[in-house]
Order: C-alpha cells, then structure tokens, then sequence
C-alpha cells in the first residue's frame, strides 16, 4: 500500500494485495484518512471485478457524509456496470479533477 499526500487529497494505491483484503487494510487505517479526499487506486490489478469494486460502498456511504470525495481509479472494467454512488475513473488524473470540481460544488454550497 502506497500513500501519497497533495493538498486535500490522499492517494492510496493498492500495490501488493488482492483487493479484499487491501480494503480490509484500509478500513482499518481510514480514522487517519476520514478528514482527507480519497482516490483509491486499484489500477494494478488486473482482475479486478465489479463486486469487488462494490466492496467500497460503505466505505463510500461514510466519506461521503465527512462531506469529502472518495474516488476510485479502476481502468480495465464496464463503466455503465457501475452502480451510482459510486464515483469510478480510469486515470489518477481523472479523479484529480473529480474531487477538484466535488470540492468546487462544496464551496458554492452544493
């Protein structure tokens, strides 16, 4: 697990571990990332499947009532599978300017 922090916003990449239990590692630490923005990067692995993306919806459900953005960076899935409230991008770039306008949004009051 690779943590790199900009600003606002905390990237943690998952770079060793099936995706389960890199979220399990995760929830455990998330008290030290629940005042940052997320971007989640599961790009690494490869067989990444959309149940395992939908592992992050509690995860989500909580960050989102921090009033922060949680963003997950996966590019090799079905785009249109992904459920709703779930914020999904396939380039860091990409969740970058997702938070960037979130945190526009939160400003004008939105």
């Amino acid at each position: 697990m690779k943590v790199d922090k900009k600003g606002h916003t905390t990237t943690i990449r998952n770079t060793q571990y099936p995706t389960a239990e890199f979220l399990q590692k995760l929830t455990h630490e998330y008290n030290s990332y629940k005042n940052q923005n997320l971007i989640i990067d599961l790009s690494h692995d490869k067989a990444i499947t959309m149940a395992d993306v939908k592992l992050f919806s509690d995860m989500i459900k909580l960050h989102k009532k921090e009033k922060k953005s949680l963003v997950l960076v996966v590019n090799d899935i079905d785009f249109n599978a992904v459920p709703k409230n779930i914020v999904l991008v396939p380039t860091l770039l990409e969740a970058h300017d997702i938070i960037e306008i979130d945190e526009i949004e939160r400003d004008l009051g939105f």
